[in-house]
């Protein structure tokens, strides 16, 4: 979608001009103070209250390595000359 172009407000006394600033000024640290919270919380370290909880996230990480690994090997296994690996010859029936 294309930007919608504003019309440029034309400032005709100082007045007006700082008044504007003022305006922008209290925009952008609202802008600030919104995008500083957003950031710490994004990046909040959630530690585990209790044990119980603490074993219950090893238990589900443990389980989702174990999924990964079973789909790459899952893949690896049917698709591996994609990824470089080489096909291993059929091996042939004795008669």
């Amino acid at each position: 979608m294309l930007p919608v172009k504003k019309e440029p407000i034309e400032f005709r006394t100082l007045e007006q001009i700082q008044a504007r600033k003022e305006q922008l000024l209290s925009e952008l640290q609202q802008d600030n103070t919104k995008f500083s919270t957003l950031w710490r919380q994004t990046f909040i370290k959630r530690d585990e209250s209790t044990k119980g909880e603490f074993v219950s996230s090893m238990i589900a990480h443990s389980v989702t390595a174990i999924d990964i690994f079973l789909v790459v090997r899952k893949l690896m296994k049917n698709y591996g000359s994609l990824f470089g690996k080489k096909s291993s010859p059929v091996k042939k029936k004795k008669h």
